[in-house]
Protein backbone atom coordinates (compact mmCIF):
# COMPACT_ATOMS: atom_id res chain seq x y z
CA UNK A 1 0.00 0.00 0.00
CA UNK A 2 2.93 2.36 1.10
CA UNK A 3 4.33 1.81 -2.22
CA UNK A 4 1.53 2.22 -4.27
CA UNK A 5 0.98 5.93 -2.72
CA UNK A 6 4.57 6.40 -3.61
CA UNK A 7 4.11 6.05 -6.77
CA UNK A 8 0.51 7.58 -7.17
CA UNK A 9 1.19 10.84 -5.93
CA UNK A 10 4.07 11.74 -8.28
CA UNK A 11 1.78 10.69 -11.22
CA UNK A 12 -0.97 12.49 -9.50
CA UNK A 13 1.66 15.80 -9.31
CA UNK A 14 3.16 15.21 -12.91
CA UNK A 15 -0.55 15.12 -14.41
CA UNK A 16 -1.72 18.28 -12.36
CA UNK A 17 1.52 19.84 -13.78
CA UNK A 18 0.70 18.82 -16.83
CA UNK A 19 -3.09 19.79 -16.67
CA UNK A 20 -1.71 23.37 -15.40
CA UNK A 21 0.80 24.05 -17.68
CA UNK A 22 -2.00 23.19 -20.88
CA UNK A 23 -4.71 25.55 -19.10
CA UNK A 24 -2.00 28.19 -18.79
CA UNK A 25 -0.61 27.75 -22.32
CA UNK A 26 -4.27 26.91 -24.48
CA UNK A 27 -6.99 28.20 -21.68
CA UNK A 28 -8.75 31.16 -22.62
CA UNK A 29 -11.09 33.50 -21.60
CA UNK A 30 -13.65 34.42 -23.11
CA UNK A 31 -13.84 37.71 -24.86
CA UNK A 32 -16.39 40.42 -24.14
CA UNK A 33 -19.14 40.76 -26.96
CA UNK A 34 -18.42 44.31 -26.86
CA UNK A 35 -14.64 43.89 -27.60
CA UNK A 36 -15.98 41.64 -30.52
CA UNK A 37 -18.33 44.26 -32.10
CA UNK A 38 -15.19 46.95 -32.07
CA UNK A 39 -13.82 44.24 -34.62
CA UNK A 40 -15.93 42.23 -36.37
CA UNK A 41 -19.01 44.43 -36.78
CA UNK A 42 -19.68 47.47 -39.13
CA UNK A 43 -21.64 50.28 -40.03
CA UNK A 44 -23.69 47.64 -41.91
CA UNK A 45 -24.05 45.46 -39.06
CA UNK A 46 -27.56 45.42 -37.21
CA UNK A 47 -28.51 43.37 -34.55
CA UNK A 48 -32.38 41.50 -34.32
CA UNK A 49 -34.00 40.07 -31.26
CA UNK A 50 -34.80 36.63 -31.55
CA UNK A 51 -35.67 33.85 -29.63
CA UNK A 52 -33.66 35.47 -26.75
CA UNK A 53 -30.84 36.45 -28.88
CA UNK A 54 -29.28 39.32 -30.92
CA UNK A 55 -28.74 37.88 -33.90
CA UNK A 56 -25.86 40.03 -35.91
CA UNK A 57 -26.85 40.79 -39.78
CA UNK A 58 -26.51 42.65 -42.58
CA UNK A 59 -28.70 43.91 -45.08
CA UNK A 60 -27.10 45.39 -48.40
CA UNK A 61 -27.53 46.56 -51.71
CA UNK A 62 -30.76 48.33 -52.96
CA UNK A 63 -33.86 47.71 -50.49
CA UNK A 64 -35.76 47.80 -53.55
CA UNK A 65 -34.73 44.56 -54.34
CA UNK A 66 -38.14 42.50 -53.73
CA UNK A 67 -36.31 38.83 -53.54
CA UNK A 68 -33.66 39.24 -51.75
CA UNK A 69 -29.85 36.91 -52.21
CA UNK A 70 -29.85 35.14 -48.54
CA UNK A 71 -26.43 33.90 -47.91
CA UNK A 72 -25.80 31.46 -45.18
CA UNK A 73 -22.97 30.50 -43.84
CA UNK A 74 -21.12 27.05 -42.69
CA UNK A 75 -20.15 25.33 -39.29
CA UNK A 76 -17.37 27.36 -36.86
CA UNK A 77 -17.94 30.54 -39.38
CA UNK A 78 -19.65 33.45 -39.67
CA UNK A 79 -21.22 35.60 -41.82
CA UNK A 80 -17.91 37.22 -42.86
CA UNK A 81 -16.97 33.99 -45.28
CA UNK A 82 -19.28 35.87 -47.58
CA UNK A 83 -17.76 39.66 -47.66
CA UNK A 84 -16.30 39.30 -51.24
CA UNK A 85 -19.50 37.85 -52.64
CA UNK A 86 -21.59 40.34 -50.81
CA UNK A 87 -19.55 43.23 -52.77
CA UNK A 88 -19.91 41.78 -56.02
CA UNK A 89 -24.39 40.89 -55.46
CA UNK A 90 -24.79 44.00 -53.78
CA UNK A 91 -23.95 45.77 -56.41
CA UNK A 92 -26.94 44.58 -58.26
CA UNK A 93 -29.09 42.93 -55.87
CA UNK A 94 -30.15 43.22 -51.97
CA UNK A 95 -27.83 40.66 -50.12
CA UNK A 96 -28.88 39.17 -46.48
CA UNK A 97 -26.54 37.41 -44.15
CA UNK A 98 -25.93 36.23 -40.74
CA UNK A 99 -24.17 35.06 -38.19
CA UNK A 100 -26.32 31.96 -37.37
CA UNK A 101 -26.85 30.78 -33.81
CA UNK A 102 -23.76 29.25 -32.62
CA UNK A 103 -21.38 31.35 -34.62
CA UNK A 104 -20.16 34.76 -34.96
CA UNK A 105 -21.33 37.76 -32.76
CA UNK A 106 -25.01 35.99 -32.66
CA UNK A 107 -23.66 33.86 -29.85
CA UNK A 108 -25.70 30.14 -28.88
CA UNK A 109 -29.99 29.02 -29.09
CA UNK A 110 -31.06 29.37 -25.77
CA UNK A 111 -32.66 26.02 -25.79
CA UNK A 112 -29.22 24.68 -26.59
CA UNK A 113 -30.93 22.77 -29.89
CA UNK A 114 -28.85 22.79 -33.19
CA UNK A 115 -30.93 20.56 -35.44
CA UNK A 116 -31.46 21.60 -38.87
CA UNK A 117 -34.91 21.78 -37.97
CA UNK A 118 -34.19 24.30 -35.65
CA UNK A 119 -32.34 26.30 -37.97
CA UNK A 120 -34.53 26.00 -40.99
CA UNK A 121 -37.33 27.79 -38.34
CA UNK A 122 -34.76 29.99 -37.38
CA UNK A 123 -34.32 31.25 -40.88
CA UNK A 124 -38.10 31.36 -41.42
CA UNK A 125 -38.26 33.67 -38.59
CA UNK A 126 -35.61 35.86 -39.28
CA UNK A 127 -36.83 36.12 -42.92
CA UNK A 128 -40.15 37.00 -41.22
CA UNK A 129 -39.11 39.78 -39.35
CA UNK A 130 -37.44 41.54 -42.12
CA UNK A 131 -40.52 41.23 -44.17
CA UNK A 132 -38.79 39.00 -46.87
CA UNK A 133 -41.53 37.31 -48.91
CA UNK A 134 -39.30 35.19 -50.94
CA UNK A 135 -35.78 35.03 -51.86
CA UNK A 136 -32.76 33.25 -53.97
CA UNK A 137 -31.21 30.93 -51.20
CA UNK A 138 -27.36 30.05 -50.78
CA UNK A 139 -25.77 28.08 -48.54
CA UNK A 140 -21.87 26.96 -47.74
CA UNK A 141 -22.17 23.47 -46.18
CA UNK A 142 -23.83 23.43 -42.90
CA UNK A 143 -25.67 26.82 -44.34
CA UNK A 144 -26.37 24.58 -47.92
CA UNK A 145 -27.96 21.78 -45.54
CA UNK A 146 -30.34 24.59 -43.45
CA UNK A 147 -30.67 25.79 -47.29
CA UNK A 148 -31.87 22.88 -48.76
CA UNK A 149 -33.98 21.72 -46.18
CA UNK A 150 -35.63 25.43 -45.67
CA UNK A 151 -36.38 25.06 -49.67
CA UNK A 152 -38.27 21.45 -48.94
CA UNK A 153 -40.05 23.06 -46.24
CA UNK A 154 -41.25 26.49 -47.44
CA UNK A 155 -40.98 25.97 -51.30
CA UNK A 156 -42.92 29.09 -52.01
CA UNK A 157 -40.66 31.02 -50.34
CA UNK A 158 -37.27 30.66 -52.29
CA UNK A 159 -36.99 31.46 -55.84
CA UNK A 160 -33.78 29.78 -56.58
CA UNK A 161 -31.29 27.97 -54.51
CA UNK A 162 -27.69 28.05 -54.68
CA UNK A 163 -25.52 24.91 -53.00
CA UNK A 164 -21.82 25.51 -52.11
CA UNK A 165 -20.42 21.99 -51.32
CA UNK A 166 -23.54 21.50 -48.95
CA UNK A 167 -23.71 19.11 -46.53
CA UNK A 168 -27.03 16.35 -46.41
CA UNK A 169 -25.84 13.38 -48.22
CA UNK A 170 -24.05 10.51 -45.76
CA UNK A 171 -20.85 9.83 -47.17
CA UNK A 172 -16.93 9.74 -45.71
CA UNK A 173 -14.56 12.72 -45.67
CA UNK A 174 -11.14 12.16 -46.40
CA UNK A 175 -10.05 15.04 -43.98
CA UNK A 176 -11.67 16.37 -40.65
CA UNK A 177 -10.77 19.37 -39.43
CA UNK A 178 -9.21 18.85 -35.91
CA UNK A 179 -11.51 21.17 -33.76
CA UNK A 180 -14.34 19.24 -35.45
CA UNK A 181 -12.52 16.27 -34.26
CA UNK A 182 -12.12 17.54 -30.53
CA UNK A 183 -15.23 18.82 -30.43
CA UNK A 184 -17.09 15.19 -30.71
CA UNK A 185 -14.28 13.29 -28.41
CA UNK A 186 -15.80 12.03 -24.48
CA UNK A 187 -14.12 13.66 -22.23
CA UNK A 188 -11.96 15.98 -24.62
CA UNK A 189 -14.91 17.82 -25.62
CA UNK A 190 -15.67 19.40 -22.32
CA UNK A 191 -11.87 20.39 -22.32
CA UNK A 192 -12.51 22.29 -25.68
CA UNK A 193 -14.91 24.53 -24.22
CA UNK A 194 -12.25 26.18 -22.33
CA UNK A 195 -8.76 24.81 -23.72
CA UNK A 196 -9.11 26.06 -27.46
CA UNK A 197 -5.89 26.61 -28.80
CA UNK A 198 -5.23 28.82 -31.46
CA UNK A 199 -3.12 26.40 -33.76
CA UNK A 200 -6.25 24.29 -33.89
CA UNK A 201 -8.16 27.12 -35.08
CA UNK A 202 -5.51 27.50 -37.82
CA UNK A 203 -5.11 24.14 -38.77
CA UNK A 204 -9.05 23.70 -39.12
CA UNK A 205 -9.58 26.85 -41.39
CA UNK A 206 -6.65 25.23 -43.47
CA UNK A 207 -7.65 22.28 -43.98
CA UNK A 208 -11.06 23.21 -45.72
CA UNK A 209 -9.16 25.39 -48.21
CA UNK A 210 -7.42 23.21 -51.10
CA UNK A 211 -3.99 25.29 -50.83
CA UNK A 212 -3.41 26.34 -47.05
CA UNK A 213 -1.08 28.93 -47.60
CA UNK A 214 -4.25 30.88 -49.62
CA UNK A 215 -5.10 31.42 -45.65
CA UNK A 216 -4.27 34.96 -44.39
CA UNK A 217 -3.36 35.60 -40.81
CA UNK A 218 -6.37 37.59 -39.88
CA UNK A 219 -8.40 35.16 -41.27
CA UNK A 220 -7.71 33.13 -38.77
CA UNK A 221 -7.64 35.36 -36.08
CA UNK A 222 -11.30 36.11 -36.99
CA UNK A 223 -11.86 32.18 -36.92
CA UNK A 224 -10.34 32.01 -33.51
CA UNK A 225 -11.65 35.38 -31.66
CA UNK A 226 -14.89 34.52 -32.92
CA UNK A 227 -14.81 31.01 -31.69
CA UNK A 228 -14.14 32.82 -27.83
CA UNK A 229 -17.14 35.09 -27.94
CA UNK A 230 -19.25 33.71 -24.58
CA UNK A 231 -21.37 31.11 -25.37
CA UNK A 232 -19.71 30.00 -28.79
CA UNK A 233 -17.57 27.12 -27.68
CA UNK A 234 -20.18 25.09 -25.52
CA UNK A 235 -22.10 25.63 -28.93
CA UNK A 236 -19.84 24.27 -31.03
CA UNK A 237 -19.80 21.11 -29.14
CA UNK A 238 -23.40 20.97 -28.69
CA UNK A 239 -23.98 21.30 -32.82
CA UNK A 240 -21.30 18.16 -33.41
CA UNK A 241 -23.06 16.22 -30.83
CA UNK A 242 -26.72 16.54 -31.71
CA UNK A 243 -27.72 13.32 -33.39
CA UNK A 244 -28.38 14.00 -37.12
CA UNK A 245 -31.40 14.01 -38.77
CA UNK A 246 -32.06 10.49 -40.78
CA UNK A 247 -31.41 12.30 -44.23
CA UNK A 248 -34.36 11.99 -47.11
CA UNK A 249 -33.43 11.71 -50.38
CA UNK A 250 -37.25 12.10 -51.32
CA UNK A 251 -36.82 15.62 -49.76
CA UNK A 252 -33.99 16.84 -52.51
CA UNK A 253 -35.90 15.10 -55.66
CA UNK A 254 -39.27 17.00 -54.31
CA UNK A 255 -37.40 20.36 -55.01
CA UNK A 256 -38.34 22.35 -57.91
CA UNK A 257 -36.56 25.70 -58.22
CA UNK A 258 -33.88 26.52 -60.81
CA UNK A 259 -30.47 25.07 -58.44
CA UNK A 260 -26.72 25.77 -58.68
CA UNK A 261 -24.59 23.27 -57.72
CA UNK A 262 -21.13 25.02 -56.85
CA UNK A 263 -18.33 22.79 -55.60
CA UNK A 264 -14.43 23.07 -54.72
CA UNK A 265 -13.09 20.03 -56.84
CA UNK A 266 -10.15 19.40 -53.83
CA UNK A 267 -13.08 19.67 -51.11
CA UNK A 268 -11.92 16.80 -48.34
CA UNK A 269 -14.61 17.39 -46.31
CA UNK A 270 -17.50 16.98 -48.41
CA UNK A 271 -16.42 15.32 -51.83
CA UNK A 272 -17.22 15.57 -55.08
CA UNK A 273 -19.48 12.69 -55.17
CA UNK A 274 -22.17 15.02 -53.04
CA UNK A 275 -22.20 17.15 -55.81
CA UNK A 276 -22.64 14.52 -58.32
CA UNK A 277 -25.66 13.11 -56.14
CA UNK A 278 -27.25 16.56 -55.41
CA UNK A 279 -27.21 17.01 -59.49
CA UNK A 280 -28.67 13.70 -60.33
CA UNK A 281 -31.48 13.74 -57.76
CA UNK A 282 -32.35 17.55 -58.21
CA UNK A 283 -34.58 18.24 -61.07
CA UNK A 284 -33.48 21.62 -62.46
CA UNK A 285 -29.63 22.03 -60.99
CA UNK A 286 -26.58 22.97 -63.02
CA UNK A 287 -22.94 21.90 -61.39
CA UNK A 288 -20.23 23.61 -61.35
CA UNK A 289 -17.04 22.40 -60.64
CA UNK A 290 -13.66 24.30 -60.05
CA UNK A 291 -10.55 22.93 -59.58
CA UNK A 292 -7.66 23.74 -57.41
CA UNK A 293 -10.62 24.89 -54.52
CA UNK A 294 -11.61 23.29 -51.32
CA UNK A 295 -14.40 23.26 -49.53
CA UNK A 296 -14.79 27.00 -49.51
CA UNK A 297 -14.56 28.40 -52.51
CA UNK A 298 -16.38 31.46 -52.35
CA UNK A 299 -13.50 32.62 -49.51
CA UNK A 300 -10.60 31.03 -50.99
CA UNK A 301 -11.22 32.74 -53.92
CA UNK A 302 -13.86 34.75 -54.05
CA UNK A 303 -13.38 36.02 -57.39
CA UNK A 304 -13.09 32.94 -59.72
CA UNK A 305 -16.03 31.45 -57.55
CA UNK A 306 -18.72 33.79 -58.24
CA UNK A 307 -18.28 34.02 -61.82
CA UNK A 308 -20.63 31.56 -62.91
CA UNK A 309 -23.22 31.94 -59.74
CA UNK A 310 -23.24 35.68 -61.40
CA UNK A 311 -24.31 33.84 -64.54
CA UNK A 312 -26.48 31.55 -62.85
CA UNK A 313 -28.29 35.06 -61.30
CA UNK A 314 -28.39 36.64 -64.90
CA UNK A 315 -25.97 39.31 -63.20
CA UNK A 316 -23.13 41.26 -65.06
CA UNK A 317 -19.88 39.85 -64.70
CA UNK A 318 -16.99 41.71 -62.62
Amino acid sequence: MQFLKKIVRPIVVVLGLLIGGIVILFGYQDLPLETLKETYANTESQFMALEGMEVHYRDEGPKTDSIPIVLIHGTGASLHTFDDWTYSLSKYRRVLRMDLPAYGLTGPFMDRNYSTQHYVEFIAAFLEKLGVKQCVLAGNSLGGKIAWNFTSTYPGRVDRLVLIDASGYPTGSSSVPIAFQLAQLPVVKQLFTFITPRFVAASSVKNVYADPQKVAPEVIDRYFELTLRSGNRQAFVDKLNTPVTPFSREKVMEIQQPTFILWGAEDRLIPLEVAQQFHKDLPNSTLVVIDNLGHVPMEEDPERSIEPVLQFLNLPSN
